[in-house]
């Protein structure tokens, strides 16, 4: 069966022209500039095919000199799709660099040339085809197994281009037989790039937007610390990092002292205020590798890959901090003060471990005067005994009036 290659690049540019107005709408509708951006790529890159390959030479070089430069604008666009994806801004020079500089050689080179030419031409547009690959790989948050389309797409379609440049010595003979087959190949291969690349356009969409769901899910929206599904779930790939390096693990909880009368005296706005300010001085004062997370609504709780002598220090940094930065309303200054528990444990210890205990030491320092840092005397040896010893110690404070108030 013989294949009409004109036929094939009318199906080709007919293809990306409409997954180009398809990339446009939902990038309309999702408000996504970079889908906007690769379906005008897609749109203009068809017509400008579509014209090259109707018009031809018929209106000598100039005609498809300027269609070629267009095209070059089009896979210019792509690879900014794939900066503005990323959060970049559009390279303005890059966008016109490439036809500027097919223009320049088409001008100042003799028209017999044609193999220099196409040696240009392809050139450039896998220099494109590169950016754009090296662009979509930049996420490294994704694994290699569903990274990997992103970088296969563009790199065949700059193989593809090359390919006469690399074999064309080689296999061509006086018939063209190489050259009409590789125009066929070509043809095929272009719509099989046009599907592709939206393929792995809406993986990447679809990615980013499932990574953002789930950074949403895990943050607190108020204080932007990790609520507390996040925090266990960063807290238990800290822990088993440590352990394989045989590293201890050190747990703080906070509990901002009276945080109910504070809410009662000044109202809520106030309350949201400590919240945030705690917040920030726990991040400010931690380090970057420590992992803080809210755990309720006026406690917080960090890990720390550290020896307890290092977290007692930390936690009194946290503590000296807070209670100097206190929040003035018109109803006067608000108490910043915040009670503090600490627990330690060798490699491997479990999180509700270490919180179990700083829980016990937190209850302490809070029974003791608050404002201050408490340091767990040992862990828990059943979680389950350490639950009932609290409830009937919390029951049997009641009637006594002994319990804690938050």
């Amino acid at each position: 069966m013989v294949l009409d290659s004109l036929t094939l690049y009318i199906v080709a540019t007919m293809v990306a022209a409409l997954l180009g107005a398809m990339l446009l709408f939902f990038g309309r509708e999702q408000n996504i500039p970079a889908l906007r951006w690769w379906g005008a790529a897609y749109v203009l890159g068809s017509v400008s095919v579509a014209l090259w390959t109707l018009v031809g030479e018929r209106f000598g070089e100039v005609v498809p000199l300027l269609l070629s430069a267009v095209g070059l604008i089009a896979s210019a666009m792509v690879w900014n799709a794939a900066r503005v994806f990323h959060g970049k801004s559009p390279s303005v020079a890059g966008l016109a660099l490439g036809a500027v500089a097919w223009i320049a050689g088409g001008t100042l080179l003799d028209p017999a040339a044609h193999v220099l030419r196409l040696t240009i031409g392809a050139g450039l547009v896998v220099i494109y085809a590169t950016l754009t690959a090296a662009q979509l790989w930049q996420e490294r948050r994704a694994s290699l197994q569903r990274r990997w389309p992103a970088l296969a797409v563009p790199a065949l379609h700059g193989f593809v281009l090359m390919l006469p440049i690399l074999l064309g010595n080689m296999l061509r003979d006086s018939s063209g037989a190489f050259a009409a087959t590789w125009v066929t190949v070509f043809a095929i291969e272009l719509v099989l790039y046009a599907v592709g690349t939206v393929f792995v356009i809406f993986m990447l969409v679809n990615e980013r937007v499932v990574s953002a769901h789930k950074r949403a899910a895990s943050i607190d929206p108020l204080t932007g610390l990790l609520n507390r599904r996040g925090f266990a779930d960063a807290c238990a790939r800290l822990i088993e990092r440590e352990a394989r390096e045989g590293r201890p693990v050190t747990v703080l909880i906070f509990d901002i002292d009276h945080f109910k009368a504070i809410n009662d005296r000044f109202g809520h706005p106030a309350g949201d205020e400590v919240l945030k300010l705690f917040s920030a001085v726990v991040v400010n004062n931690l380090r970057i590798t420590d992992l803080s997370g809210r755990i309720g609504g006026e406690e917080f709780a960090a890990l720390l890959p550290c020896s307890l002598g290092e977290g007692v220090v930390a936690a009194e940094r946290v503590r000296e901090v807070f209670a100097t930065s206190g929040i003035v309303c018109d109803e006067g200054p608000v108490d910043t003060t915040v009670s503090i528990g600490v627990a330690g444990g060798p490699a491997g210890t479990e999180l509700e471990v270490l919180l179990a205990a700083a829980d016990t030491a937190l209850y302490k320092a809070k029974r003791t005067g608050r404002n201050r840092v408490e340091t767990a005397t040992e862990l828990p040896l059943s979680l389950d005994h350490f639950r009932r010893q609290k409830a009937g110690l919390s029951a049997s404070a009641q009637p006594a009036q002994l319990v804690a108030p938050t």
